[in-house]
């Protein structure tokens, strides 16, 4: 067990002895990394404000208590301040442990060793009837380094992507896509109102005619809803690709249509959420807080895609997952209380799930904000942004804002090559990194830093030695509270701490050796630490810059 993590879990079992309860509201135990605040110790707690409305006692008294009352072989002092924080202030031999514990336990030092539940992580999941647009760029982000984190974690996790393949989208791209080969063929015929009008499919007609010839028009619809469906995914997965985001599973909406869906209907039916008015059937979704019930079969016998939402749940509860994760656009704000109503209606009492909604994205270059129009078929498709400013730099945009704030993404900083553009200022922190490891070549007596080195650390070096740290509670945090956004702001934060360490510090003392190795150490924690995030995230790691 990490120092840190000794230090809280005997914080916790103090205080729920000595107060004598059973269970503890949420309390804030965290290390103090903000370079203007170390003046109020190494970590902090509000337990003592917590904890005095169930205890009828004020605040600052109960911190008194508890800082009086609580040791550790850590702790050097205990101090409280303002209304009843309790600042805790550590020892230069907790910082020695807590600076061999992360060079020697490296990744295992940030991870969890009893992650639980078997996860689905669900998102993009596109109709497969045209290019990625901008706003999928955002789900994917999101949803591809939630995956990143609950897998370095050690969470049981498959990242899964949905195929629309079924459904009146695909009648209408194969009817695009033909009423487009009739226009290559020069053919006079119009787009209808109700069709893709992208660019795409112009060019995707071509290439039909190329292939196939004029005689391609005699072909039934059924070919040309395959023909762009089996375009249109690879181009989806050629774009992701990419993207830098990959999948465990493409699960095709189409095998729900022989016999998941019916096998979901009747479990809704039998569960009496289910009944049958003007000719079609309806689930009760109204009991479960819905705004009004919903469709599962219409009239004609053809089912709505609320039948093939019941099919595609109790699937994924019956390949075993019970932790399921979905990443949605603001669009599909109704969409998570409607498939909460239809796993509670299944009866699937041992699955959870979890809905991520993310707002809209704008394009914003040369000051101005980008307009496009689905209908007119102009629109900014995310390939188009990733060809403009690079894999890296996209991903790290997309994801630097919570995912319920819209989201401004700004070209002309995105091209920039200096400090404003946090890609570049943190692969910069990373190469300086490289280029000091990369000196030490010219010391002998500097090479082959170990456990040892610790020895030489001082208190400039507790700063970072906290912030590096403090990354295993965040990783945590965002694998319960899935604001993967936070990931960007460590590193940017730990950015800062670097750079402003190195201004002030030498870290090569030829006559200095002791301090030296100890300075050492702590760049390959520093240097460890921005690969292990950079990966997570999925930008490259330089060597030079």
């Amino acid at each position: 067990m990490s120092l840190i993590h000794d230090l809280k879990h005997q914080f916790f079992l103090y205080v729920s002895k000595t107060f004598s309860l059973e269970t503890l509201p949420h309390i804030e135990f965290s290390l103090n990394c903000d370079p203007d605040k170390q003046q109020f110790g190494d970590m902090v707690s509000n337990a003592a404000m917590i904890l005095a409305k169930p205890l009828s006692s004020n605040p600052r008294t109960l911190a008194q208590t508890i800082a009086t009352g609580f040791t550790h072989p850590a702790l050097q002092k205990i101090e409280v301040a303002g209304p009843g924080f309790l600042n805790f202030y550590f020892t230069q031999e907790a910082f020695k442990e807590l600076a061999q514990d992360l060079f020697v336990n490296k990744d295992s030092y940030f991870q969890l060793e009893e992650p639980h539940g078997i996860w689905n992580l669900e998102f993009v999941s596109a109709n497969p009837t045209g290019p990625l647009h901008l706003g999928h760029g955002r789900g994917g982000i999101i949803g591809d380094v939630l995956g990143n984190i609950m897998r370095f974690l050690n969470f049981k996790i498959t990242k899964e992507h949905y195929v629309n393949d079924a459904g009146s989208q695909m009648q209408k791209l194969g009817m695009s896509l033909k009423v487009r080969c009739q226009q290559a063929c020069g053919q006079a015929v119009e787009l209808p109102e109700e069709s893709y009008k992208g660019e795409y499919l112009v060019e995707l007609a071509q290439a039909i005619i190329k292939e196939y010839g004029e005689a391609v028009l005699t072909n039934s619809d059924s070919f040309f809803i395959e023909y762009g469906h089996k375009q249109m995914l690879a181009l989806l997965e050629k774009t992701l690709a990419a993207y830098g985001i990959t999948f465990d599973v493409w699960f095709s909406e189409k095998t729900l249509h022989s016999t998941a869906i019916k096998e979901a209907l009747e479990q809704l039916a039998t569960s009496g959420n289910t009944y049958e008015q003007d000719g079609a059937l309806w689930f009760r979704s109204t009991t479960f807080g819905d705004d009004k019930d919903r469709v599962l079969k219409k009239a004609d016998g053809s089912y709505t895609y609320v039948a093939a939402d019941a099919a595609y749940l109790l699937n994924k509860a019956q390949r075993g997952f019970n932790r399921l994760i979905l990443v949605l656009g603001q669009d599909h704000h109704s969409y998570p209380r409607r498939l909460e109503g239809i796993r509670q209606a299944l009866g699937l009492t041992d699955v959870k799930l979890d809905c991520i909604l993310y707002q809209l994205v704008s394009l914003k270059e040369d000051g101005q904000q980008l307009r496009m129009s689905k209908r007119a078929g102009r629109i900014i498709g995310l390939k188009d942004v990733i060809d403009e400013v690079g894999t890296d730099v996209a991903r790290f945009f997309y994801l630097n804002r919570k995912a319920d704030a819209h989201l401004e993404f700004d070209i002309d900083l995105a091209l920039k090559k200096t400090d404003e553009n946090p890609v570049y200022y943190l692969q910069y922190a990373f190469v300086r990194t490289q280029a000091i490891l990369e000196r030490t070549k010219e010391h002998p007596e500097l090479l082959e830093i170990n456990q040892e080195d610790v020895e030489g650390l001082s208190s400039e070096e507790f700063l970072l030695l906290k912030k590096i740290a403090s990354l295993r509670e965040l990783l945590i945090d965002i694998g319960g509270n899935y604001q993967v956004h936070l990931l960007t702001y460590y590193l940017l934060d730990l950015a800062n701490i670097f750079h402003n360490y190195y201004h002030h510090n030498r870290v090569l003392e030829p006559e200095s050796v002791k301090q030296s190795r100890g300075r050492l150490l702590l760049i390959l924690l520093v240097r460890d630490t921005f690969d292990r995030c950079l990966k997570l995230i999925g930008i490259s790691r330089p060597e030079k810059m």
